[in-house]
C-alpha cells in the first residue's frame, strides 16, 4: 500500500515505537494524526513535523476511553475527511508477580494494552473500510507468543492483541477486503515503557515508583530496553511491512526460535519452556 496522501492514526505516538511509526508514514507522504497522553510531546511532535511539510494533528487521548477513541475519530475526519491507516500502538506494563499484582494494576494494563485495541478497531476499522483502501495493526509483543515472568498480566492482554489481530485479519482476507491487519511482536527497543507505565499508573504513590524503578526485575527489564533496537528502525519496519501486506511483523526474528521451540514442546512433551526474549 502507497503512504502518499493516506491518512494515519497512531496511538502512542508522541515517543518510542508510536513515534517511530509517526516519523517513518511521514517521510513517506502521509498525513498524521497522533494521539497520546502527554500533551506537551505531542506538541513537540506536531512541531517538528510541521517544520518539514508534513500534515499532522494531534489530541490527547486515554485509549482505554471508547469516548476518546471516537473524539479521537471524529478530529480526523474532521481534519482530513478520512482515515486510512491504524496504529494501536499505546501501551503499558508493570513487572510484578501474578500473585503480587493488585487488581486494579491488571484492570489497567488489561484496559490500555487490550481495549485500547479493541476500542480502536471497532471506532475506526469501519471509517477505514469507507475510504476503501487501508491497513490496521496492533502492537503486541514477543511476551505475546511467550509469556516471560513477572509479567503476567502484560503477557495476557498481548497473547489477546496477537488473537484479535489474526481473527481480524482472516475476516478482511474472507470478504476480500482491500483493508488488511497485522501485529507488531517487538523485543528489546530502546523506549521507556517502563518508566512511563509507572509515571502513568493510576493512584500510584511515591513508594510505588520507587519499588518500580529501583533495584530489581523493573530495572533489569529497562536497562535491557535500553540495549534495545531504535525506535526509529522499529517504524521503517513496521512501514515495509505495510507496504508489503506482511501479516507478522518481528523486530528480532531471531527469537522466533524460541516459539518454534514451545510449539516443539507442546506436541512431544507438554512441557513449558523458558520464555528467552531480550538478546
Amino acid at each position: 500500500m502507497d503512504f502518499s496522501e493516506k491518512v494515519a492514526v497512531v496511538t502512542g505516538g508522541a515517543s518510542g515505537i508510536g513515534l517511530g511509526m509517526v516519523r517513518s508514514f511521514a517521510r513517506r507522504g502521509a498525513n498524521i494524526v497522533i494521539a497520546d497522553l502527554d500533551e506537551k510531546a505531542i506538541a513537540r511532535v506536531v512541531d517538528e513535523l510541521r517544520e518539514t511539510g508534513v500534515k499532522v494533528v494531534g489530541q490527547v487521548c486515554d485509549v482505554s476511553k471508547i469516548d476518546d477513541l471516537q473524539s479521537l475519530a471524529e478530529a480526523t475526519v474532521d481534519h482530513f475527511s478520512k482515515v486510512n491507516i491504524l496504529c494501536n500502538n499505546a501501551g503499558v506494563g508493570l513487572p510484578t508477580r501474578v500473585t503480587r499484582m493488585k487488581l486494579e494494576d491488571w484492570q489497567w494494563i488489561i484496559n490500555v494494552d487490550l481495549w485500547g485495541p479493541i476500542n480502536g478497531l471497532s471506532v475506526f476499522l469501519p471509517l477505514i473500510e469507507q475510504a476503501g483502501e487501508g491497513h490496521v495493526n496492533s502492537t503486541a509483543s514477543l511476551a505475546g507468543l511467550i509469556a516471560p515472568e513477572f509479567m503476567g498480566a502484560y503477557a495476557a492482554a498481548k497473547h489477546a492483541v496477537v488473537g484479535l489481530m489474526a481473527a481480524t485479519e482472516r475476516e478482511l482476507r474472507a470478504k476480500d477486503s482491500k483493508v488488511h491487519a497485522s501485529v507488531l511482536c517487538p523485543g528489546s527497543i530502546n523506549t521507556n515503557i517502563s518508566f512511563n507505565s509507572v509515571a502513568n499508573r493510576p493512584g500510584k504513590t511515591q513508594q510505588a515508583t520507587r519499588d518500580a524503578t529501583g533495584q530489581g526485575t523493573g530495572q533489569s527489564i529497562q536497562a535491557s530496553l535500553a540495549q534495545g533496537l531504535d525506535p526509529n528502525d522499529v517504524g521503517e519496519l513496521v512501514a515495509e511491512s505495510i507496504v508489503q501486506n506482511k501479516f507478522w511483523i518481528m523486530t528480532h526474528p531471531e527469537l522466533s526460535t524460541e516459539v518454534r521451540k514451545q510449539l516443539d514442546a507442546m506436541v512431544t512433551d507438554q512441557t513449558l519452556t523458558e520464555a528467552k526474549l531480550l538478546t
